[in-house]
């Protein structure tokens, strides 16, 4: 895997965590208002979408979604999910 491949892979990842915290922030700010709120379904395809970073950072930071245990289950399998394909692409490139 080369230098330039790591950096892309890095910027999707931080692209997408930026994506998934503004989502999260409106979705907070939705909430608070009483308005329209965005669909889990939508918040965990943004995780899926290599957004789980921004996920865990605005659980912590905003305190949303944070105490809806069936929602921290599914984040968990989606980051247990990403380590687990990483690990299998590093497994082949190795051998």
């Amino acid at each position: 895997m080369t230098v330039r491949t790591v950096l892309f892979i890095a910027c999707v990842y931080a692209v997408m965590s930026l994506v998934t915290v503004a989502a999260f922030a409106h979705d907070k700010r939705a909430a608070k208002r009483g308005r329209r709120r965005t669909p889990e379904r939508t918040l965990h395809a943004l995780e899926l979408a290599c957004g789980w970073p921004g996920a865990v950072l605005a659980m912590r930071l905003l305190r949303h979604k944070s105490s809806k245990r069936p929602y921290r289950t599914v984040l968990w399998i989606i980051i247990a999910t990403h380590f687990a394909l990483w690990g299998a692409l590093a497994w082949i490139w190795i051998n």
